[in-house]
């Protein structure tokens, strides 16, 4: 009893401390901000706007930055931009939630594996220093012209690259937690190795990998923004931020909004994770922090 108790003022004062950091972290605040507008945003597209993100209005081709009606403009053929923006804002998240959902499950298993079992250790690092050896978009790129262009297949691309990333950061916590004590103490007692692993080693190994996927989610919305635009990912007309940025760049200088708008929401949703990754960093590993 008196253990669950401490566990729950332990749990109690960690969200009390996080929010403390948040609040003592100007940049960390305005990235949460900025977070909950772009998930708002992405939820509620629907709702924010009463157009479609498709549907073309010849009375309203390249309209500027506010006129009315149409607060960020419309393009070419007359879409709104903001429309577009909204449920590029959904694309973007979905294939950022996906992307750290599978890169974390199969980070965490080849990581725990490796950092475990003495054997596996080589043959899994090995593999992961060979696709180190590949850049993060030069891999994507060569796994998508395998698989042709659409979202899952970014997500797959993706996901595969960021494997070894979080596999080598699990590692590294699995094997400073695998010569504990409490590890030894659980192993006499006939722990399997399986349940050492999943119960005790696991939850000690979660605070790097929250603060990997929080900025993984950020730099996986960077690559499909980059595939997009190099028509590797998604095609028009999907609203998607990189598709639209290299739809407007044939109109840089007459509707320069096209270009700029959905730049700016990229480099805003990057900086935000980029920063809140660094704050969880900070609360969840002082040490690493300070190195």
């Amino acid at each position: 009893m008196l253990f669950n108790e401490k566990a729950t003022v332990n749990r109690v004062t960690g969200r009390i401390s996080l929010f403390r950091t948040l609040r003592e972290n100007v940049l960390a605040l305005v990235g949460t901000v900025i977070i909950v507008i772009f998930v708002v945003v992405a939820l509620g597209a629907n709702v924010l706007t009463p157009y479609e993100p498709n549907v073309q209005d010849p009375n309203a081709v390249g309209l500027s930055p506010g006129s009315p009606g149409h607060l960020l403009g419309t393009d070419s053929y007359g879409r709104d931009t903001a429309t577009r923006l909204f449920y590029g804002a959904r694309i973007s998240l979905w294939v950022g939630i996906a992307v750290v959902i599978i890169t974390v499950v199969f980070g965490v298993f080849f990581g725990i594996l490796a950092g475990y079992y003495k054997r596996l250790d080589a043959v899994i690092m090995r593999g992961a220093d060979i696709m180190f050896a590949f850049p993060d978009i030069l891999l994507a790129l060569l796994i998508m012209s395998i698989l042709g262009t659409n979202i899952t297949n970014i997500i797959i691309a993706i996901s595969i690259g960021s494997i070894p990333s979080c596999a080598r950061v699990v590692r590294g916590s699995v094997l400073q937690a695998r010569d504990k004590d409490y590890v030894g103490a659980i192993r006499a007692l006939g722990g399997s190795d399986l349940r050492i692993a999943v119960k005790h080693i696991l939850p000690n190994v979660m605070a790097p990998v929250i603060v990997f996927a929080t900025m993984r989610l950020g730099s996986a919305i960077l690559s499909t923004a980059a595939l997009s635009y190099l028509g590797l990912g998604a095609q028009p007309p999907t609203p998607e931020w990189g598709a639209m940025i290299s739809e407007g760049q044939k109109y840089m200088f007459t509707l320069p909004h096209l270009i700029i708008v959905p730049g700016v929401a990229i480099a805003l949703v990057i900086f935000s994770f980029n920063v809140v990754g660094d704050a969880l960093r900070d609360r969840l590993d002082p040490k690493l922090a300070k190195a």
